[in-house]
């Protein structure tokens, strides 16, 4: 699975609003809603999806990233968004800090394998600690999806070996 195949491009947010929580994950799911990713019939679920696995336990692991995700009827496959925020947001991080980098994922109910691919090279890209310093400090969406870009050649050359 590419990750600029699951990752819209068109849906980067560069400078989230939202400062806690369930504003952030309203935010990101409307984006998705405009630049036509979700109905807006699917909103509602996706949104109520997205919190219930939040109440089971905080996907923001520290260190200033969080990665919602949830498996939601109607989504047809594995979709995601990238969003940044330049206040930071308080959303029960592990560590307690604010994040400032979101990775959200949506999957079908029925898709768990390719929703656990996503999760596993998202997972990559956090472990690099570079790219995750890049990706705060990048100037505009432009070079986010640059960013996107190379860490996705990065991750095909690292599989080679």
């Amino acid at each position: 699975m590419k990750l600029l195949g699951f990752l819209a491009p068109e849906a980067v947010i560069d400078d989230l609003q939202a400062r806690d929580k369930s504003g952030a994950i309203k935010e990101m799911v409307a984006m998705l809603k405009k630049t036509g990713l979700l109905k807006t019939k699917q909103v509602p679920a996706v949104v109520k999806a997205l919190l219930a696995r939040e109440k089971l336990g905080s996907t923001g692991i520290g260190k200033g990233v969080a990665v919602p995700h949830a498996r939601c009827k109607g989504v047809k496959s594995v979709l995601g968004l990238l969003a940044r925020s330049t206040q930071g947001v308080q959303f029960d991080a592990l560590d307690g800090e604010p994040v400032y980098v979101f990775f959200l994922l949506l999957s079908a109910p029925d898709a768990s394998g390719e929703h656990l691919a996503c999760l596993e090279r998202v997972s990559l890209l956090l472990r690099d600690t570079n790219f995750c310093r890049f990706l705060k400090e990048a100037e505009d969406k432009k070079e986010v999806v640059e960013l996107l870009k190379e860490a996705e050649e990065n991750l095909k050359a690292a599989e080679k070996f």
